[in-house]
């Protein structure tokens, strides 16, 4: 299998050195409009072809696949271009700008019978993977709470704001613990530049049961925190990915109203329980590994990769609703 890449800035070399390792297929072109990105490429892979025009991957018979690490407001054009020649397509997160253009790339895909997969790397972690095995148990009870901080300074972005740079991660991770969807959200944030573009802001994911979605994005802050809080019914799990060996935590902690009293607000009794700590054993497999492997698999078996389309569509559709209700101060907007 032949795999072209476009885009060889932040993560373009990643995708590069992940697909180059595999035995069952070979990275033939990299795509690029910078001159110094396209000789950074060929400095480590001499035998890859460079060029800084598109059209080139399009029009090339021999590359069966596209995987596309731009900037978001060019991967729709990319991406449809791809589709319509017949190649399957890897796309960077977030997948589109819109829902009507992450639908309109579903369509094409399904038309040309082509795989269309969406980089959200996270659910390929080993810790997610583990915590996913966690919940899937049903050791954590019910789902209750989703609590995420991604916060750092910088990179501010030029053509999204943080929502759409960090939120996708968190998003997926969401969507990939629980078959359940938010039926609403409310966001808000402050640009603090003159490009208007949020450069913090929070999210709330609201849902038909009792399970509450918080996400806390920030450039700006003076700290990197990567940290998920998971809260169940019967246990609670802490994803803290900064740190570097015990990244998953599971907490045998939970409360219980006591039954038969009077539940009001100044007679609730609540019996807490604080148990164990269990630290899973996390494996250090690159989680881009895995998600070369899925997209050769999907394209070569036929089968669904685990970050599909549809799972990209459904972040998008999160983050556009989160853009229409930061515009109007924080209201409800329904999904």
């Amino acid at each position: 299998m032949h795999i072209a890449i476009i885009g060889y800035g932040y993560w373009g070399p990643n995708l590069l050195r992940n697909f180059d390792a595999r035995e069952d297929c070979t990275v033939a072109m990299v795509c690029d409009p910078r001159r110094e990105r396209l000789h950074a490429a060929r400095k480590h892979y001499p035998w890859v072809k460079a060029t800084s025009n598109a059209e080139d991957v399009f029009n090339d018979t021999s590359i069966d696949a596209v995987c596309i690490a731009t900037p978001v407001y060019y991967h729709y054009d990319l991406a449809r271009k791809a589709i319509k020649h017949g190649k399957h397509v890897l796309l960077e997160k977030p997948m589109t700008s819109s829902v009507a253009q992450a639908q309109e790339l579903i369509d094409l895909a399904l038309q040309k019978k082509v795989t269309l997969m969406v980089d959200h790397t996270f659910i390929y972690t080993d810790a997610v993977m583990k915590i996913k095995e966690i919940i899937d148990r049903g050791e954590l009870g019910d789902m209750q709470y989703f609590d995420s901080t991604r916060i750092n300074l910088g990179l501010f972005q030029p053509d999204i704001n943080v929502l759409w740079d960090l939120a996708p991660h968190d998003i997926s991770i969401l969507n990939f613990l629980t078959d359940e969807r938010p039926v609403s959200i409310n966001a808000t944030g402050m640009s603090h530049t003159k490009t208007g573009l949020e450069n913090i802001a929070y999210l709330t994911l609201n849902y038909n049961s009792n399970l509450i979605a918080h996400f806390n994005c920030s450039w700006t802050s003076p700290v990197k925190i990567r940290q998920i809080l998971i809260g169940g019914s019967e246990k609670m799990i802490l994803f803290n990915d900064v740190e570097p060996t015990e990244k998953v935590k599971v907490y045998n902690t939970k409360y219980h109203i006591l039954s038969g009293e009077d539940e009001t607000r100044h007679k609730l009794l609540v019996d807490y329980r604080t148990g164990d700590i269990f630290i899973p054993k996390i494996e250090k497999t690159e989680a881009l590994a895995k998600v070369a492997e899925d997209f050769v698999t999907a394209i070569t078996t036929g089968s669904k990769p685990m970050s599909d389309m549809y799972s990209g569509i459904e972040v998008v559709r999160i983050l556009e609703a989160a853009q229409q209700s930061i515009k109007f101060r924080g209201a409800e907007v329904k999904l």
